[in-house]
């Protein structure tokens, strides 16, 4: 079975080269942007002819949330037009995509965890072309996953937990805001569950298990609460202090509350979910 990734240089892509010696039953094959540009529809297919993938796992995005109020045609040509140009192209070689998304398509107004069904209403430019990119799929393709997830974080790339570890070890004292609310998401725990979505469907392929799924962690924290336990689990001494996010302000609103509700990919995958606390201190 030839499963082929794009965005291999992101933080997703090297966490699902990590563990791809753990499923000597898959042939993994990892593009990066240079080897599979979304944007441009005849590179994917030349791609596709060659590889004849069953699976595609799109990790390929951008994400760079306050650069996308600035570069909003950017953000839509890798979001959007890239999402549809895969799924278009899945279609013709009838290869099944896997197609990872985010909490940002949420507004975080809410007050419990955000289900699937839940109404999406974005903030950002840059959750506004992900949910943009998750209604091309949804046009195009019929069989199609789309998994949307938050915070996440890993020992590979940029993210949060290895500013963190940066600035913990360049500063005596930082502050973190402590009123956004979400889940961090272990890249690993995020790569096995998407490997589990391709073994479940080949296993049992007359079950229509199709549609949108969300990821993350089990629990919620703020972003302080974060930082509190990455420090925690290094032993690093640190004046960490609580601030309001109008402390902070961004190019990009950010959702306040986005907690997702992971019922529905632990019932119909059989997933087992970590708590996000122990899920960070696997990856020290």
């Amino acid at each position: 079975m030839v499963v082929l990734v794009t965005g291999a240089n992101g933080q997703l892509g090297q966490s699902l080269q990590f563990i791809a010696e753990n499923y000597p039953q898959i042939d993994f094959v990892f593009c990066d942007s240079k080897a599979l540009d979304i944007t441009q529809k005849e590179a994917i297919a030349l791609v596709f002819a060659k590889v004849k993938p069953d699976f595609c796992i799109n990790t390929a995005a951008y994400t760079a949330v306050d650069k996308a109020e600035s570069e909003p045609e950017k953000a839509e040509a890798i979001n959007v037009i890239g999402a549809r140009n895969l799924a278009e192209v899945c279609r013709d070689f009838k290869t099944k995509l896997i197609h990872v998304s985010t909490d940002f398509v949420f507004d975080g107004t809410q007050k419990t965890p955000y289900a699937e069904d839940d109404t999406p209403n974005p903030k950002s430019v840059y959750g506004l072309t992900k949910l943009e990119g998750e209604k091309a799929i949804q046009k195009v393709l019929n069989e199609y996953f789309i998994v949307r997830t938050s915070w996440v974080y890993s020992q590979f790339a940029s993210n949060f937990m290895k500013t963190m570890l940066r600035l913990g070890a360049e500063k005596d004292s930082i502050s973190v805001v402590n009123d956004q609310i979400g889940t961090p998401t272990n890249a690993i725990d995020l790569a096995h569950a998407l490997v589990q979505i391709i073994l479940k469907t080949i296993e049992s392929p007359e079950i229509n298990r199709y549609g949108v799924y969300n990821f993350s962690n089990e629990g919620y924290c703020s972003w302080f609460d974060f930082a509190q336990k990455i420090f925690e689990y290094t032993n690093t001494n640190i004046n960490l202090q609580p601030v309001s996010s109008t402390s902070y302000p961004t190019a990009a609103e950010r959702p306040k509350f986005s907690v997702l509700e992971k019922l529905k990919i632990k019932t119909v995958f059989g997933i087992a979910i970590k708590t996000w606390e122990e899920s960070l201190r696997n990856c020290f």
